[in-house]
């Protein structure tokens, strides 16, 4: 009963650093890690022990599913370059990097125990990101880098340590083999993420209940994880696959299940978040009562290892800059301003608490897993410095930078992309006779609601007007235009996802306001 009631506690302060986050004007992340920190040293505060074996199949599969499904195929042909160059080519500096450190100054650690520490250091954290960038006003362009980074280095930093625990715990070296490995197993995760795509479109398609098919998803995620894990693939790619064939397969005309599954996953997201920092928190403490005063003896590495990753990330856009200059219209970062903002928005989160839970505690032969205490201690090290003191200091750091946006590129985005959709909305009802067929008076009410819709999509508001007027209007009208224009106008807006140039934040807010205006028409 006392780790039930641990675990249903660490959700409560969850919801409660969400809370004070948006009164005091933080990132909840932040919160979150302060509050676990906290509560964990208070006397006489329960131990909650969960295999190491079973972390990342708990906690990987929703947070994968979760981030990929912010993301579609269309973005990952617009930003190659981006992802490439952050999400792994970034990851993978980073870990070697560290690891080179580690092996360096920490006695008997290992090249693949090494690796899985830096591994674990390597991924910035999209959700705490985009916590404290809204915030802080970034510019959409640097927004865009951020989020493109984050679509894919979790799985980039997971198959790495996945590979380098393997390679511990059979006593094999970790070369070049590994990589064979992983392009047969990313081969076979591939197949595996579509085929599940495929047969969760076929089940949500034999479901009539929005809730039910959100439901769905809850379960697909953990499915194409353990089913890629049995044939011997990797269950991270797997996962990613099939949120974005789940994405690919989107209809307009499911506004209903997909406002719920959005609402859904931002739920188990947020919950998953909390449970990983309070469960770290533990294991934290754990070590400090084992280590007693020889804590104090690895908080100078720890300390080492976090300047380190900042340092590398500091390089690599400072390098990423200077390219940019030869190469006119090329992504961010192309100042030095960027470079600042961009290198001090590396924050560690979720994967690096889920990797860190995950290292196991023995290796076959009895022996503790290499270096383990300290492994434990520089992940938490790096989280709290990338994470607590840039998320404190970025809005200063913007301010000072002058580097805040007033939001007219994006509004002019959205402008266009409005636009597209209420063009798309007449043209449906003009096919479908339905003007030719109305009287005058009619005629101009369908305008009027085109007019409307436009408005409503560039403002994000809704009607006010009252249901009693609405239906005075003319029931059968407003059917047509739910039932028609609307779906024309989110047809529109999903086909432009995958053009070249257009922003996908944008086409996904909009899409989202069409939803909701779907769910406050009259039902036919």
């Amino acid at each position: 009963m006392e780790q039930l009631i641990l675990i249903v506690g660490l959700l409560f302060a969850t919801v409660i650093a969400v809370g004070l986050g948006d009164k005091l004007k933080l990132p909840y992340p932040v919160l979150m890690l302060i509050m676990a920190g906290g509560f964990t040293f208070l006397p006489g505060f329960p131990n909650l022990r969960i295999n190491p074996e079973l972390i990342l199949p708990i906690f990987l599969p929703p947070l994968l599913f979760a981030t990929a499904q912010k993301s579609s195929w269309g973005v990952f042909r617009v930003r190659w370059r981006t992802i490439g160059l952050l999400a792994v080519a970034l990851v993978a500096v980073s870990t070697a990097a560290v690891a080179g450190a580690a092996w360096l100054l920490i006695p008997s650690i290992g090249i693949p125990a090494a690796l899985a520490l830096g591994a674990m250091c390597a991924p910035p954290d999209p959700v705490a990101v985009e916590s404290v960038a809204g915030r802080v006003h970034m510019p959409r362009r640097l927004i865009t880098v951020l989020q493109s980074e984050g679509l894919f280095n979790d799985a980039a930093a997971i198959v790495i340590f996945q590979a380098a625990v393997a390679s511990a715990m059979d006593g094999q070296p970790f070369g070049l083999g590994v990589i064979g490995s992983f392009l047969l197993g990313a081969a076979l995760a591939i197949l595996v993420g579509m085929l599940m795509g495929w047969v969760t479109g076929m089940i949500t398609r034999l479901i009539s209940s929005p809730v039910a098919r959100s439901a769905v998803t809850l379960v697909v995620p953990f499915a194409a994880y353990i089913l890629a894990e049995e044939v011997h693939a990797s269950g991270v790619i797997a996962v990613v696959v099939t949120a974005l064939e789940i994405k690919r397969h989107a209809r307009a005309e499911d506004a209903t299940e997909r406002i719920t599954r959005a609402a859904f996953w931002d739920v188990v997201e947020l919950l998953a978040t909390g449970l990983a920092f309070g469960l770290v928190a533990l294991e934290v403490r754990e070590v400090i009562n084992m280590e007693g005063s020889a804590i104090w003896g690895m908080l100078p590495l720890a300390m080492a290892i976090s300047v380190l990753v900042i340092l590398i990330r500091f390089a690599w856009f400072g390098l990423l800059a200077l390219l940019s200059r030869r190469n006119d219209g090329a992504p961010p970062p192309t100042s030095f301003k960027d470079v600042v903002i961009l290198s001090w928005c590396g924050m560690r989160g979720l994967a690096t608490l889920a990797l860190a839970l995950a290292l196991p505690t023995v290796l076959p032969t009895g022996a503790e897993f290499p270096a383990r205490h300290e492994i434990i201690v520089i992940a938490c090290t790096v989280l709290l410095s990338t994470l607590v003191l840039p998320g404190l200091t970025l809005p200063w750091l913007m301010r000072v930078l002058k580097a805040t946006d007033d939001g007219s590129g994006e509004r002019e985005a959205t402008k266009v992309l409005a636009m597209r959709a209420q063009e798309a909305a007449v043209a449906a009802l003009r096919d479908n006779g339905l003007i030719k067929n109305l009287p005058p008076e009619k005629i101009a009410l369908v305008r009027e609601k085109m007019r409307r819709l436009h408005a409503e999509l560039l403002d994000g508001g809704l009607s006010n007007e009252p249901v009693e007027e609405r239906a005075r209007r003319g029931r059968e009208l407003a059917i047509a235009v739910q039932t028609i224009a609307l779906d024309a106008a989110r047809s529109e807006v999903l086909s432009a996802r995958n053009e070249p140039g257009v922003d996908p934040e944008v086409v996904d807010r909009l899409l989202r306001q069409l939803d909701l205006r779907t769910m406050v028409m009259p039902e036919s």
